[in-house]
């Protein structure tokens, strides 16, 4: 033993095998002399087993004697604590990385508990933010200041954001499952989501006799798709969402109701008005395909909804307008009419009172519309006695 200095180390010789020189000043605290010429720091302790261990610090040369005695402390006096350096090390080399990690969780987890649109979402934010971000970080490193500073960065748009934060912690939770991580350390608990402001675009009447203008137009000039006109007319007379009408089939209809077998809140019926169904009545059954929004290859529905609407929109003058708005205009004209908002909620196929109840402060237009009236009424009255 002696005293590890930069001095001492220089003068210690090369042999032909491995040996140690050991710090008198901090046991446990060497360093490793190889026949390359290498000279490497590391500790040695036992283990609760009694068992000796060693981990490696740094290479001399990159690292000081004084860096290195530093880190020596710190390892030794977590040694004392009842922790296990090596063994932390030895883990952390076995680690897989979160884009692995990634991969098992798009393979393994989500085809069993999510639905398909959930599924495709999931592998963009994957592929998009999360592997470029930290992908090549070890599962079992990650911490809360990574996953808030990959927050912080899309902080231009929150949704994205908080979308991104939502897969990165089912990611993590269930690599706490799979044994990858130690239970309870979710690096993305506590992490604030941004606050996300809800779009409420609704079609006034004049609107929506433009669009109805403008479908009725492209349909006779066939300047668009049937398909495509047809998906919107049913978009507008059902509120469903736009995969429900996409993947509607024939065989799900049954008098005036569809019974969808899934939708984003489980089984749904939707219940068919007669406008609604005049507007089936018009769709052409294929034999060789099942749907009734026919795709372009043989048997499939129609996938994307997006470039068509983006031509129909345009036409209309109305392209600020999105698909999902048709179903907002479908409960705004349903709370305009008086209906409950539970009754609006049961039409929408949601699960939850809250998400009918963003609907609920539309019903003060006919309250303020009702209170008009009778005030005129009233002061008519009063004015009579002048």
């Amino acid at each position: 033993m002696t005293k590890l200095s930069k001095r001492t180390i220089d003068t210690l010789e090369i042999k032909s095998s491995d040996y140690f020189v050991w710090d008198e000043t901090l046991p446990g605290f060497g360093i490793r002399i190889m026949p390359s010429g290498r000279k490497s720091f590391l500790i040695q302790y036992r283990d609760d087993s009694r068992r000796t261990r060693r981990k490696a610090i740094g290479r001399y040369g990159t690292i000081t004697v004084d860096e290195a005695k530093r880190e020596a402390r710190e390892l030794l006096a977590a040694v004392t604590r009842g922790e296990n350096p090596a063994e932390e090390d030895k883990r952390q080399k076995a680690s897989p990385t979160v884009a692995a990690v990634c991969e098992r969780f798009l393979k393994e987890y989500v085809p069993l508990h999510c639905k398909a649109s959930t599924a495709k979402e999931y592998k963009r934010c994957v592929a998009l933010f999360i592997c470029p971000a930290i992908g090549t970080h070890k599962i079992n490193s990650v911490k809360r200041s990574h996953i808030a500073s990959l927050q912080a960065k899309h902080s231009a748009t929150p949704y994205q954001a908080n979308r991104t934060l939502g897969v990165l912690s089912i990611l993590f939770k269930q690599a706490e499952i799979w044994g990858l991580r130690e239970e309870n350390t979710n690096p993305c608990r506590n992490v604030k989501k941004y606050e996300e402001k809800k779009r409420e675009r609704f079609l006034s009447t004049e609107e929506l006799q433009q669009l109805s203008t403008c479908l009725n137009q492209m349909e006779a000039a066939k300047l668009e798709s049937q398909a495509a006109i047809n998906c919107i007319r049913l978009l507008i007379l059902t509120g469903c969402r736009l995969g429900e009408i996409q993947t509607l089939k024939w065989e799900y209809i049954k008098g005036n109701s569809a019974y969808l077998p899934d939708s984003k809140t489980g089984a749904k019926r939707v219940y068919l008005a007669p406008a609604t169904l005049e507007v089936l009545a018009g769709i052409e059954r294929l034999a060789d395909n099942p749907y009734v929004i026919v795709g372009k290859l043989p048997g499939s529905h129609l996938s994307d909804m997006q470039k068509p609407w983006r031509r129909i929109r345009k036409a209309a003058k109305l392209e600020d307008v999105r698909l999902h708005d048709l179903r907002h205009s479908f409960a705004s004209s349903a709370v305009g009419l008086g209906e409950s908002l539970p009754m609006i909620g049961k039409l929408l196929g949601h699960s939850q009172v809250q998400t009918t109840a963003r609907y609920a402060h539309l019903a003060d237009d006919p309250v303020h519309m009702a209170a008009a009236r009778i005030s005129d009424e009233l002061a008519q009255i009063m004015s009579r006695t002048e």
